[in-house]
């Protein structure tokens, strides 16, 4: 079958939303044309997306893994009709993903001194995909950290980002001036496979509550600093490897220059 875009936007503003009435305001159509369009587009899928009550909306497996898919494709064409935009109007522009906690402005603003004709974004890279952007085509470039699937994919090292564990300012060991992975056993990890999280807002949200305790890097643990949390140096926990990296394929002379330049600047920094 062909997914029919416009359904899939409706169906992401009632996941979003989990409510029709507040889904159908946004995209200024009525709630029963809403609700006949997502109904149609489970009999296309032969399967259930939504759970309706009198008072909510709940995601079903299916639901919940459609919505996953639906933000990379929807992303995913937005970034082709940019493309097609470009190549009207002779727009040259490059486009650099980057992992949560990850700056890579400095070395856009080195590039765009060499470029200033060349139009600059940033697209953030989901954790748990973070090779998603540049296998998509929203972006021709990425300043990732590892672990992710490589396959296609050419890296260039940068360098290490420690490992901190993340835990709740009133935690037992939250005096202590660093820790060992030793000293975390028996502490229930908020890390893959055990839960995976839709966001590090949610993370820390709930390492905050006592849930539990993050390993996170570095980078992610300053970006992300609140009062009720502090991270510690975890001495044994081996760092992740940071990278710029580019399609296998992509040998443009622009991608070219973006690398040397932020391969000095990064490296440096």
């Amino acid at each position: 079958m062909d997914l029919d875009l416009r359904k899939l936007r409706y169906f992401v503003a009632v996941a979003e939303h989990r409510h029709f009435g507040r889904a159908a305001e946004q995209l200024y159509i009525t709630q029963p044309v809403l609700s006949r369009q997502i109904k149609a587009m489970e009999q296309e899928l032969d399967c259930t997306l939504l759970v309706r009550t009198t008072r909510s909306v709940e995601l079903t497996a299916a639901g919940k893994q459609l919505h996953t898919e639906a933000q990379g494709i929807l992303a995913a064409v937005a970034a082709a009709v940019q493309r097609v935009h470009d190549a009207d109007l002779g727009t040259r522009r490059l486009v650099v993903a980057f992992s949560p906690g990850l700056h890579v402005s400095e070395a856009i603003r080195a590039f765009a001194l060499r470029h200033p004709d060349v139009e600059t974004d940033v697209v953030p890279s989901r954790w748990w995909e973070q090779d998603a952007p540049l296998r998509d085509g929203r972006a021709q470039v990425g300043y990732l950290r590892r672990p992710f699937d490589d396959a296609g994919l050419r890296t260039v090292p940068i360098g290490r980002d420690p490992r901190v564990a993340c835990l709740p300012a009133a935690h037992p060991l939250a005096g202590r001036a660093e820790l060992t992975t030793a000293d975390l056993d028996g502490e229930r990890m908020l890390d893959v496979p055990i839960r995976r999280t839709a966001s590090l807002e949610e993370k820390f949200e709930l390492i905050a509550a006592g849930h539990g305790i993050g390993l996170v890097p570095l980078s992610v643990a300053r970006s992300y600093s609140r009062p009720d949390l502090v991270h510690l140096p975890v001495t044994d926990a081996p760092g992740l490897e940071t990278c710029l990296v580019v399609p296998a394929g992509r040998r443009e002379k622009l991608l070219r220059d973006f690398l040397e330049i932020a391969t000095a600047t990064l490296r440096c920094g």
